[in-house]
């Protein structure tokens, strides 16, 4: 593969050099390898080369710049996102935590109902066994004092049992 030489001013390649036709072999190439001599062909000017990179940049440096500059927007507004993203979903679990805590106070409330309910439950259970107890002793009482009456009874029947019984008379 050859590179041409300097191109006229015009960008148009020059034609073969004078005084040869189409068809004739150009002279320093050789006919045995298409490699061969390729170091040779390759001579080309420092300023042809600093023209050409010039040309490339100058046709792609721009449109590289603005995709660079589009590329930092994107990046910008990604992170404009990423961090209203963020602040949204801190917002919905503050919104989750805010409907626990509602189940919480509900819950409490539920509990707080039966605590009340159980100790209703207690304080007429006290009054029951109050009046139980209350009951229980009277009934105690009466069953003491019907004991001791029929104790008594039993003594005046025993006193009389021994009153009635014949004593032997007594002789002087």
């Amino acid at each position: 593969m050859s590179v041409p030489g300097p191109t006229s001013p015009d960008g148009v390649l020059p034609g073969p050099p004078l005084g040869r036709g189409a068809g004739e072999p150009t002279p320093g190439l050789r006919d045995a390898s298409p490699d061969e001599g390729l170091l040779e062909d390759l001579t080309v000017e420092d300023k042809a080369v600093e023209q050409l990179a010039e040309g490339l940049l100058s046709h792609y440096l721009p449109d590289l710049q603005r995709s660079k500059q589009a590329l930092q927007e994107l990046t910008q507004n990604q992170v404009v996102l990423l961090d209203t993203l963020e602040q949204e979903i801190s917002k919905f679990k503050e919104c989750h935590s805010m409907l626990d805590i509602n189940a919480l106070f509900t819950e409490a409330k539920h509990y707080h109902a039966k605590l009340v309910n159980i100790r209703k439950e207690m304080l007429m259970l006290h009054e029951k066994t109050s009046k139980l107890k209350k009951r229980a002793l009277k009934l105690q009482q009466k069953r003491q004092k019907e004991e001791l009456e029929r104790e008594q009874q039993r003594e005046k029947e025993f006193e009389r049992e021994k009153q009635l019984t014949a004593k032997p008379a007594k002789r002087t």
